[in-house]
């Protein structure tokens, strides 16, 4: 089975893309409004980091652990967040939730976690892991995908049953594939998918790429997918409405500050702090949407 990365990725320049029109985009005009307000969080980080070569500290580094469905909201969202908290820098790790909560447990460095269900989730509180109640920024539901103009003429759940179907889905620990088996039962449809991801860009890189004819991904990833895929609603997909939660990590997983820190050291916690609520706001919250994540 293929999976994502767990390294982090480096950010971009906090200056989005233009638009298709050539405009500066919505991130962009954002990110340049909000750099003449931008006091920045190194007041609240101190001088205690190590300075690197861009000037920035280890308190002005935040490690973002998110879920893989998170990617192209996230990346928005952190270059807004980056340009009106400079000279902070948000690094992110995208996998299924699952797997970002296996790597913190055995140490992984990250400040912030973002999972793609509250289960996942509370295996990390309960194991005293985070450092504040996690909060609930959003939700998604499942759709089908298929190859564009649907050639085999899927229409709903059991259609994935045909003989003549390939269908990849998420694996059962994955929150994706914890919603599939629920819609699945809930149509009385046994599936037999050729495969079962680690992650839900997984399962939507195995339709696009044309690996597989059908695949259940959430309605943000199918979106996302814009003319590479034909979308399919169905009716048993609000019987498992995923809510996402975000919270700060604390522990072993919390940098290189020790286990009694929430999110890293003070200015780092700061840090952590401050996106989450940046996240929950009304900025993080339009992006979201944008992308279509519905409120929880």
């Amino acid at each position: 089975m293929s999976s994502l990365s767990p390294h982090p990725h480096p950010r971009r320049s906090p200056t989005a893309p233009f638009d298709r029109t050539g405009r500066p985009s919505r991130v962009q005009r954002r990110a340049l409004g909000a750099a003449t307000a931008a006091l920045g969080l190194a007041a609240l980080a101190g001088c205690s980091g190590t300075t690197a070569g861009d000037g920035t500290t280890d308190d002005d580094t935040l490690t973002v652990f998110a879920a893989a469905s998170l990617s192209g909201a996230f990346e928005e969202i952190g270059t807004a967040f980056e340009a009106a908290h400079a000279p902070a820098r948000v690094e992110f790790s995208y996998a299924g939730s699952s797997d970002l909560v296996s790597q913190i447990e055995a140490g992984a460095p990250a400040d912030v976690l973002a999972t793609a269900d509250e289960r996942t989730m509370a295996t990390l509180a309960e194991a005293s892991l985070t450092a504040a109640e996690p909060v609930a920024f959003a939700t998604n539901t499942l759709r089908i995908v298929t190859a564009p103009g649907n050639p085999l003429g899927i229409t709903g759940l059991p259609d994935l049953t045909g003989e003549d179907v390939n269908a990849v889905v998420c694996a059962p620990q994955v929150p994706c594939g914890a919603a599939t088996e629920i819609v699945l039962s809930e149509a009385g449809v046994d599936l037999r998918p050729v495969s079962e991801e680690h992650s839900v860009t997984d399962v939507l890189g195995k339709v696009t790429s044309g690996e597989a004819d059908a695949g259940l991904v959430y309605v943000t990833d199918a979106l996302s997918a814009g003319e590479k895929v034909a979308v399919v609603e169905f009716p048993e997909s609000a019987s498992a409405v995923n809510v996402y939660p975000i919270a700060p990590v604390a522990g072993p997983g919390a940098g290189d500050s020790g286990a009694d820190s929430g999110g890293g050291s003070g200015g780092t916690a700061a840090l952590a702090d401050a996106f989450i609520e940046f996240v929950t706001g009304p900025e993080g919250q339009e992006v979201l949407a944008d992308h279509g994540f519905e409120q929880p």
